[in-house]
């Protein structure tokens, strides 16, 4: 049923739990499991060190988290590839997608900024209006 699974992950509790059902759905269906991480940059950044600065704290960051899921996909029997990207969090998850050609993409229904959601829209929102793919959203 599935080939490609993308799970997008911000180290918060919702996107452990998308995890959790990423990888049983790739353990039980053969498919492969990408996992991204996105640190946010902002839109216009002043100059190139800033940008390189993201870089250095995206690693920071999250390294560890993308490590443990290739322990817990390994554990599973379940092929994972990560993705460490810097930009916009719901146009370079929906890009990546596209460029995988993924069948499912897998989410936490709120990430780290409840109250940025509260304001402006949740990104699980976002990314369900606009995925080239079918989105489970994990609660």
């Amino acid at each position: 049923m599935f080939k490609t699974i993308l799970h997008a992950d911000d180290g918060s509790e919702g996107a452990e739990k998308a995890l959790i059902l990423a990888l049983g759905l790739a353990k039980q269906t053969g498919a492969k499991l990408h996992i991204v991480c996105v640190e946010e940059i902002s839109e216009f950044p002043e100059t190139i060190g800033e940008v390189k600065n993201e870089k250095r704290i995206a690693d920071r960051r999250y390294r560890a988290l993308l490590r443990r899921a290739e322990a817990q996909a390994e554990k599973e029997g379940v092929k994972v590839e990560t993705h460490l990207l810097t930009g916009h969090p719901v146009r370079d998850i929906i890009m990546l997608a596209g460029e995988l050609g993924a069948d499912l993409l897998v989410i936490g229904a709120t990430g780290h900024s409840t109250f940025y959601e509260r304001l402006i829209g949740s990104r699980a929102d976002r990314l369900v209006d606009l995925a080239p793919c079918p989105v489970l959203v994990a609660k």
